[in-house]
């Protein structure tokens, strides 16, 4: 074997680089792994513009969490957000879910459908990967099938039903002196409206001592709203349900009901979920064809989150800070409380510290009663309701008192 001779000035560049290699090594090894957490909400299809909503306000977060320095208890690690489609059927969302989990093994939590529907099928899966997942969807069944890694951070549609009947007819007969005696229902066959229609029409109509006149059902998406509107006028309620889920149907049942002369402004018209409450229905109804709309959400920004709001109009360009972005928000810095409580990116700590939080700062301030615990079913503890109303071209929050900024209006 020929030696190799690398004199003393060749063995000392070798040193050098060595060394520099070990530290750049150590430098690596030192710096914290970005913790990876999914966001899975429609992005395409007609619950498009809602899942975006969803994503502008989990951005917003995902920035404020790293400019703070990340997650102190993983050593500053960043927290990195993947999004992912679940476009507009169950199926596609169920396919997107598995490709999620089979391509991202480090995940440690996540959020999302936005539709019940589609979190249903979902949340199937993730509980079996035993990933812990948060969202706003309303269907008791999401958090009814004893799963351990699923998180409700809305009232259930069952709670929504039972509660935003009572707040109508106490609006109604505060505001003229007297109780409503009938009403009409309109609403699509999706997962939450089927969970929000039946306790109405099961023992909240009958408690309310309310009549339904008309009550028509149909199937996601509307090309006519026409024969669902219609029997409403012979009907002469004193208020009408819609419980549609996106706002091209929003829109079309908004325009019926103005062509038929029963704008919100005459007839009060009562909607449920934050769909009713995006600059798109705005924008493709109308100001005056939207005054005086109610909608009934399980979030809405008011008093308490100001600053946030502000923030995030100025960096999105938004008119408003909406329910869709406020739990897009809030859920990111949930995860991000827990992965501190846990102390380590592992689905398994990371869901015992969802299971143990309980908070009155931070992003508890998100939402109504600035309380944020979750029971052992998933389901957030003290859930309220929020209403909002579409006042001069703006959707306010008019209850409940802890977040309202207005006062309700009722055109009778």
């Amino acid at each position: 074997m020929t030696a190799v001779n690398i004199g003393r000035r060749g063995a000392l560049g070798f040193g050098v680089a060595a060394g520099a290699t070990a530290l750049a090594t150590r430098r690596l090894r030192a710096q914290p792994k970005d913790v990876e957490i999914a966001m899975l909400v429609p992005l395409s299809g007609p619950w498009a513009r809602e899942g975006q909503l969803e994503k502008m306000g989990a951005e917003m977060a995902i920035e404020d969490v790293n400019k703070a320095g990340g997650i102190k208890a993983l050593g500053g690690a960043r927290l990195k957000l993947l999004e992912f489609d679940t476009q507009d059927t169950a199926e596609k969302a169920k396919d997107a879910a598995q490709r999620m989990l089979a391509q991202n093994p480090d995940l440690v939590g996540g959020f999302g459908c936005w539709l019940s529907t589609f979190t249903l099928p979902v949340t199937e899966i993730t509980e079996r990967a035993h990933l812990p997942w948060l969202t706003l969807s309303y269907s008791d069944l999401i958090t009814g099938r004893g799963y351990r890694y699923v998180f409700q951070s809305s009232p259930t549609a069952v709670q929504q039903a039972e509660e935003t009947i009572p707040m109508v007819v106490a609006l109604a007969e505060k505001a003229t002196g007297k109780r409503p005696s009938k009403v009409v229902m309109i609403g699509d066959n999706t997962a939450a409206s089927v969970s929000f229609r039946k306790p109405i029409l099961s023992h909240v109509l009958k408690n309310e001592k309310l009549t339904l006149v008309s009550n028509e059902v149909y199937t996601p998406p509307l090309s006519d709203a026409t024969t669902l509107v219609q029997p409403v006028r012979s009907a002469r309620p004193d208020f009408a349900l819609l419980l549609s889920t996106n706002v091209p149907d929003d829109k079309l049942l908004i325009d019926n009901f103005n062509e038929f002369g029963m704008p919100p402004s005459k007839l009060p018209l009562i909607g449920n979920g934050g769909h009713w409450a995006v600059p798109e229905l705005l924008k493709n109804t109308g100001k005056a064809e939207l005054d005086g709309m109610l909608a009934g959400l399980a979030n809405w920004p008011g008093k308490g989150s100001e600053e946030v709001a502000q923030r995030f109009i100025k960096r999105t360009g938004e008119p408003w800070f909406g329910h869709d972005s406020i739990f897009g928000y809030a859920h990111v810095m949930i995860l991000a409380a827990a992965l501190e409580k846990a102390g380590v990116a592992d689905r398994e700590k990371v869901n015992e510290a969802i299971h143990g939080l309980d908070m009155t700062t931070g992003p508890a301030l998100l939402f109504p009663g600035h309380h944020l615990q979750y029971d052992a079913r998933g389901r957030r503890v003290g859930a309220k309701m929020v209403m909002i109303q579409w006042q001069n071209g703006v959707p306010v929050a008019v209850y409940p008192d802890d977040v309202s900024v207005a006062q309700p209006q009722w055109k009778a």
